[in-house]
Parts: C-alpha cells; sequence; structure tokens
C-alpha cells in the first residue's frame, strides 16, 4: 500500500499521517520518507522513488512511502510507520537526520536508514556519497566543452552539502582548464531553495549573460529551470543525482547520477547498521552517458575523463571534500 500527500491543505496532510496508523498490513512492509521537493523532482527523491519500486518490482512485495510538505511531518510520519511496525524506514535527505534519530531511540527492534547524514545508533544505516567525487568529473566535461572558459553552478538550498558539490565541479573544471572561471549561484537558504524552476532559470540567464556556457545544476526540481534557461540559450546544462540527460536531449551534456535508487533499493533488502560512503570505488556516484548527449561528448573528452575517473579510484587524483577541509571557502 502506497500513501501519498497530494493535497495542500493541512487536513490532508493530518489525514494521510493518521492513514499510516489506521490502515491494516499484514506484515511488516518497508517504508521511504521523500523530503520538500516531492518524489517526483526529477532528482534526487526520485532516485529514491525509483529504488523502492525496483524492489517491489523484483520481490513483488509494497512499501509505504510519504511525501513531506512541511517540516513537523518528518517525525510524525516515521513515528506512525515505526508504530505500524514499518522495517525498515528510511529517510531521504540530511534535514531527516535529528527526527529519525528521535525515532530509532523510541524504537530499538526497527531497522531504520538515512540518506545524506550520519545518525550513530546500532539499528541505523547512514548513507552518504562522495558527491565532490562525481562533480569532479562532471566539472573536468564542462571545461572541455566550455568555448568561453567559463562555467557555471546553480545550488539549491545554500548547505555545506551543495558547497560539496560546487567544490567538486570548482576542482575538475580547473584541472581540466586552469585558466577556467567557475560562477557560482545559491537559489536560497530555505528548503523552497530545492522547488523554485523559476528561480533557477533567473541564475542561470544571468550567468549565461556574464559568458557562462556551460551550467551544473545541483537543485532538485529548481533545476528544471536551468535546463529550460540553457536549452533556451543555446548553452549547455548538466543534471544531478539522477540520469536528467533526457529532460532537455542535445543541450544536457551529462548528469551527475548520485545512485540514491541503490541506496533505497539495498536498505530495503537489508539494513546494515553503521556508515557507509559511497564514491566512485563503490559505484555511488558518477556522470551518466546515454543516447541524448552521445553527440555532444567527444572521444577525447570520454577518454581524458575517464583517466580522471580511474586516477581518482586509485587514489592519484584526490579531491577535496568540501565538508572536511578549507578548499572552495
Amino acid at each position: 500500500m502506497i500513501f501519498k500527500t497530494n493535497l495542500p491543505v493541512a487536513v490532508a496532510h493530518a489525514a494521510a499521517l493518521a492513514a499510516l496508523v489506521t490502515a491494516g498490513a499484514a506484515k511488516a512492509d518497508p517504508a521511504v520518507i521523500y523530503d520538500m521537493g516531492g518524489k517526483f523532482d526529477k532528482s534526487f527523491n526520485q532516485a529514491a522513488f525509483d529504488g523502492a519500486e525496483r524492489w517491489k518490482k523484483e520481490t513483488g512485495k509494497n512499501y509505504l512511502e510519504f511525501e513531506i510538505s512541511n517540516p513537523t511531518q518528518r517525525e510524525q510520519a516515521k513515528r506512525r510507520m515505526a508504530e505500524r511496525g514499518a522495517d525498515p524506514i528510511v529517510g531521504i535527505g540530511f534535514s531527516q537526520g535529528t527526527s529519525l534519530e528521535k525515532v530509532a531511540k523510541d524504537f530499538p527492534k526497527l531497522k531504520f536508514a538515512i540518506i545524506d547524514s550520519v545518525v550513530n545508533l546500532p539499528n541505523v544505516q547512514s548513507i552518504v556519497f562522495k558527491e565532490h567525487e562525481g562533480s569532479f568529473l562532471v566539472g573536468m566535461m564542462a571545461a572541455l566543452a566550455s568555448k568561453t572558459g567559463k562555467v557555471g553552478f546553480v545550488g539549491g538550498m545554500d548547505i555545506p552539502l551543495i558547497r560539496k558539490f560546487a567544490c567538486g565541479y570548482e576542482q575538475g573544471a580547473k584541472f581540466a582548464n586552469p585558466k577556467a572561471q567557475v560562477t557560482t549561484n545559491m537559489t536560497g537558504t530555505t528548503p523552497a531553495a530545492w522547488n523554485d524552476p523559476a528561480r533557477g532559470a533567473e541564475l542561470a540567464k544571468a550567468q549565461f549573460a556574464g559568458g557562462v556556457d556551460v551550467v551544473f545544476a545541483a537543485a532538485g526540481g529548481t533545476g528544471i529551470g536551468v535546463y529550460q534557461s540553457a536549452k533556451d540559450a543555446g548553452k549547455l546544462a548538466i543534471g544531478v543525482d539522477s540520469n536528467q540527460n533526457h529532460l532537455q536531449p542535445g543541450t544536457m551534456l551529462t548528469s551527475m547520477v548520485k545512485r540514491v535508487d541503490v541506496a533505497v533499493y539495498s536498505t530495503f533488502k537489508g539494513v546494515k547498521p553503521g556508515v557507509s560512503a559511497l564514491g566512485l570505488a563503490e559505484g555511488g556516484v558518477d556522470y551518466a552517458m546515454d543516447e541524448h548527449n552521445a553527440k555532444l561528448v567527444s572521444a577525447d573528452m570520454k577518454k581524458k575523463v575517464d583517466a580522471a575517473k580511474a586516477d581518482i579510484i586509485s587514489g592519484k587524483i584526490k579531491v577535496i571534500d568540501y565538508m572536511t577541509a578549507s578548499a572552495c571557502k
């Protein structure tokens, strides 16, 4: 059984949360709680949804889901699912860390997982990604494809995690072209920044006006506006989290894929308490190639990016992590 929060009123939200308690369940089902932006954001949350759907298709079993529309629902939804015996319960996004920790402490016999945050409890698996490694590769690709030597970055909410994407991107761009100029803008400082395509389009247009001809968006649903703006201006854009090459085929240079789908799928199969850090070596991040961007990426570009990928995996190239170092700050 799947639960949704599609009605924009508080009564509907309360009813949906209540349904998590009152609806019957023959046995314990896994549960996933998406964060702001919704499961169809074509990016981060949707990758989680795809992983849950893959598990459902392979097993023939059901799962519970809930889309957060305001911060107070994070703990409420987890608690209701836990009261039903849902196991495991997976929280999508760093902002769910605090609420997941509270509920996991209260339900020690259940298993939980958190994406993009660390909760140190014996019944919680924390899954984080080495976004800086994947961003380095698409930064290289941006600089190699740029004709002006100017590339851009549009982030969503201005938080350290998104700065981590930006920092890796800048390192990759300057690795490919030491003279590359990188323009960085953040959409906002509240969760609304994840779902503001109009603002994303405005930021991209401003960057293009300044000479940028390739822009990387790490902004959830806001990125949709960035990609449309790139198409309208005849520029190139880079997607994030999910493979977004198909959204504007012909102008999407690539996407920095973050395998949140694999993380959700694997935790539905079984939680392994502790911290899992997924980078290039683990297949947790990468850049996307398919029929939609094949003509935009030359053999020489791909060769150079793949060589760097191998060197990052081997340790020959060390990409600085914004979260733990002072680079890009």
